[in-house]
């Protein structure tokens, strides 16, 4: 795990891999509690048996928003941030998703550093982040997400 103090250390890192994180499974359960969460119901998330007759991927799907969602989880996997007053989840930009991800499946995040700036002693990064599907060839998706740290000096 990439362990960052202030903007130096981290800006050391400006264009590598900063890790990848662990796998999580997409459960059922997961998928429902999100669709009662968003009030996004749609059967191709909700309804095995009518998704196991209709879909084309003859399972459900998890929402490609909830898979944006687990970032903050998958990111503290693969970076330990440290000495800040606060974090804050700034934008993100650029999300293309390249692949459903059925129930079951096992994702897990690869992160980038792509860019970093300091605005008058605010941490302000952007990581390429990308969604890999475990024994798939093509990512959930890919794109990029901005977080802004404070750090205590």
């Amino acid at each position: 795990m990439l362990i960052v103090n202030n903007y130096e250390e981290f800006e050391a890192h400006l264009g590598e891999v900063l890790g990848i994180s662990q796998w999580h499974t997409i459960t059922q359960q997961q998928i429902n509690l999100f669709s009662d969460a968003t009030l996004d119901h749609q059967w191709i998330h909700t309804d095995p048996e009518r998704s196991a007759i209709e879909s084309p991927f003859k399972k459900t799907i998890a929402h490609g928003y909830l898979t944006l969602s687990l970032i903050p989880y998958l990111w503290k996997q693969i970076a330990d941030i440290r000495n800040i007053k606060m974090e804050i989840n700034y934008g993100i930009e650029s999300f293309k998703f390249g692949q459903a991800v059925v129930v079951d499946s096992e994702v897990r995040l690869k992160a980038k550093l792509k860019s970093i700036a300091n605005l008058r002693g605010i941490t302000k990064v952007s990581i390429e982040a990308e969604l890999e599907i475990k024994d798939q060839p093509k990512p959930a998706y890919t794109g990029a997400v901005q977080f802004l740290y404070h750090f205590n000096s």
